[in-house]
């Protein structure tokens, strides 16, 4: 005997979009805005801290592209096949585990240590206001 066929159920092949909408929410635990400002171009690098036990497959792989490099948001979200707002979510909370951090140019040989200092700032604020314009006097 044959069961008559699920008026909801897709054709072979079809991939429901309501699956990847329900995994996203899941990666992220519902959460749609990270506490950080971070574009497609922000840098991250590893962090000083290991990632706590029980953090999440697609974090501890973030965690590991990072580790091999420096790699801008969009190339993690790319190589992971993650929605860029979930890696948003997912790496503002590994920058506050301490697991990745932002990390601040490179300052040329020979450079003033209070030079540095204003290249962090100014990092620091590219990141925060990634839309402002710098207009001069």
């Amino acid at each position: 005997m044959t069961r008559p066929a699920d008026p909801g159920a897709l054709p072979a092949g079809v991939v429901d979009d309501r699956a990847s909408i329900v995994r996203l929410y899941a990666i992220t635990d519902g959460r749609t805005r990270p506490r950080h400002a971070l574009s497609l171009h922000t840098v991250l690098g590893p962090g000083r801290r290991r990632p706590h036990p029980g953090v999440g497959e697609e974090s501890a792989q973030i965690i590991d592209l990072c580790r091999q490099r420096r790699r801008p948001l969009a190339e993690l979200a790319g190589t992971t096949g993650l929605h860029v707002a979930a890696v948003r979510v997912l790496v503002s909370d590994l920058i506050d585990a301490g697991s990745l951090t932002v990390p601040v140019p490179d300052m040329p040989d020979g450079a003033d240590p209070s030079l540095q200092m204003l290249f962090a700032v100014s990092a620091g604020l590219r990141r925060k206001y990634p839309n402002a314009a710098a207009k001069a006097g």
